[in-house]
Protein backbone atom coordinates (compact mmCIF):
# COMPACT_ATOMS: atom_id res chain seq x y z
CA UNK A 1 0.00 0.00 0.00
CA UNK A 2 1.33 3.40 -1.00
CA UNK A 3 0.35 6.57 1.10
CA UNK A 4 0.91 9.99 -0.16
CA UNK A 5 1.65 13.70 1.15
CA UNK A 6 0.55 16.90 -1.12
CA UNK A 7 2.11 20.24 -0.57
CA UNK A 8 2.92 23.27 -2.54
CA UNK A 9 -0.58 24.96 -2.61
CA UNK A 10 -1.25 28.64 -1.58
CA UNK A 11 -2.28 31.83 -2.78
CA UNK A 12 -1.47 33.14 -6.05
CA UNK A 13 -2.43 35.67 -8.53
CA UNK A 14 -4.07 35.17 -12.26
CA UNK A 15 -1.71 34.29 -14.59
CA UNK A 16 0.89 32.81 -11.96
CA UNK A 17 2.78 29.52 -11.56
CA UNK A 18 3.06 26.68 -8.72
CA UNK A 19 4.82 23.77 -8.73
CA UNK A 20 2.77 20.76 -6.33
CA UNK A 21 4.66 18.13 -4.73
CA UNK A 22 3.42 14.36 -3.77
CA UNK A 23 5.60 12.69 -1.22
CA UNK A 24 4.76 8.94 -1.59
CA UNK A 25 5.54 6.19 0.63
CA UNK A 26 6.36 2.54 -0.93
CA UNK A 27 8.92 0.26 -2.15
CA UNK A 28 6.65 -0.16 -5.13
CA UNK A 29 5.88 3.46 -5.87
CA UNK A 30 8.19 3.16 -9.56
CA UNK A 31 5.68 0.57 -10.45
CA UNK A 32 2.28 2.70 -9.91
CA UNK A 33 0.93 5.10 -12.53
CA UNK A 34 0.73 8.08 -10.39
CA UNK A 35 -1.72 11.52 -11.12
CA UNK A 36 -3.09 14.50 -9.57
CA UNK A 37 -7.09 14.84 -9.06
CA UNK A 38 -8.82 18.30 -7.39
CA UNK A 39 -11.67 18.86 -6.01
CA UNK A 40 -13.65 22.47 -6.46
CA UNK A 41 -16.07 23.92 -4.06
CA UNK A 42 -19.39 22.53 -4.55
CA UNK A 43 -17.82 20.48 -7.13
CA UNK A 44 -16.97 16.91 -7.45
CA UNK A 45 -13.38 16.03 -7.51
CA UNK A 46 -12.22 15.35 -11.07
CA UNK A 47 -9.21 14.35 -12.63
CA UNK A 48 -6.21 16.89 -13.70
CA UNK A 49 -3.28 15.38 -15.06
CA UNK A 50 -0.72 11.15 -14.96
CA UNK A 51 2.01 9.92 -15.85
CA UNK A 52 2.53 6.12 -16.24
CA UNK A 53 5.06 4.40 -14.66
CA UNK A 54 6.67 4.43 -18.25
CA UNK A 55 6.58 8.06 -17.69
CA UNK A 56 3.82 8.25 -20.77
CA UNK A 57 1.00 11.72 -19.75
CA UNK A 58 -2.30 12.81 -19.78
CA UNK A 59 -3.84 15.57 -19.14
CA UNK A 60 -7.61 16.96 -18.41
CA UNK A 61 -8.53 19.37 -21.45
CA UNK A 62 -8.91 22.18 -19.17
CA UNK A 63 -5.15 22.11 -18.04
CA UNK A 64 -3.29 21.07 -21.17
CA UNK A 65 -0.71 23.27 -22.15
CA UNK A 66 -0.41 25.00 -18.92
CA UNK A 67 0.46 22.44 -16.75
CA UNK A 68 3.21 19.47 -16.70
CA UNK A 69 3.48 16.38 -14.88
CA UNK A 70 6.40 14.70 -13.61
CA UNK A 71 7.96 12.26 -11.39
CA UNK A 72 11.47 11.53 -9.65
CA UNK A 73 11.32 7.91 -8.51
CA UNK A 74 14.26 7.70 -7.01
CA UNK A 75 12.83 10.33 -4.67
CA UNK A 76 9.29 8.81 -4.76
CA UNK A 77 7.73 12.46 -6.00
CA UNK A 78 5.46 13.47 -8.35
CA UNK A 79 4.94 17.05 -9.11
CA UNK A 80 2.62 19.20 -10.75
CA UNK A 81 4.15 22.13 -12.88
CA UNK A 82 1.34 24.67 -12.92
CA UNK A 83 1.59 27.90 -15.01
CA UNK A 84 -0.68 30.28 -16.35
CA UNK A 85 -3.17 29.56 -13.42
CA UNK A 86 -6.52 31.22 -13.88
CA UNK A 87 -9.43 31.23 -10.75
CA UNK A 88 -11.22 28.26 -12.50
CA UNK A 89 -8.28 26.23 -11.50
CA UNK A 90 -8.55 27.06 -7.52
CA UNK A 91 -9.16 23.34 -5.93
CA UNK A 92 -7.71 21.19 -3.11
CA UNK A 93 -5.37 19.51 -4.92
CA UNK A 94 -4.79 15.74 -4.53
CA UNK A 95 -2.49 12.80 -5.73
CA UNK A 96 -2.75 9.24 -5.47
CA UNK A 97 -2.26 6.09 -8.06
CA UNK A 98 -4.23 5.97 -10.81
CA UNK A 99 -5.90 2.95 -12.86
CA UNK A 100 -5.14 3.82 -16.80
CA UNK A 101 -8.03 2.53 -19.38
CA UNK A 102 -8.31 2.70 -22.91
CA UNK A 103 -10.18 4.58 -24.59
CA UNK A 104 -8.55 7.35 -21.97
CA UNK A 105 -9.90 6.92 -18.61
CA UNK A 106 -8.37 7.65 -15.77
CA UNK A 107 -9.64 6.04 -12.10
CA UNK A 108 -8.26 6.39 -9.09
CA UNK A 109 -6.84 4.52 -6.50
CA UNK A 110 -7.54 4.57 -2.60
CA UNK A 111 -5.06 6.00 -0.96
CA UNK A 112 -6.17 9.74 -0.66
CA UNK A 113 -3.80 12.08 0.98
CA UNK A 114 -5.21 15.70 2.29
CA UNK A 115 -4.79 17.42 -0.43
CA UNK A 116 -3.13 20.96 -0.60
CA UNK A 117 -5.12 24.11 -1.76
CA UNK A 118 -4.52 25.99 -4.93
CA UNK A 119 -6.12 29.59 -4.92
CA UNK A 120 -5.94 31.69 -8.01
CA UNK A 121 -7.25 35.26 -7.23
CA UNK A 122 -8.28 37.26 -10.67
Amino acid sequence: QVQVAESGGGLVQAGGSLRLSCAASGRTFSTYDMGWFRQAPGKEREFVAVISWTYNTYYADSVKGRFTISRDNAKNTVYLQMNSLKPEDTAVYYCNGVHIYVPPRFDPMDFWGKGTLVTVSS
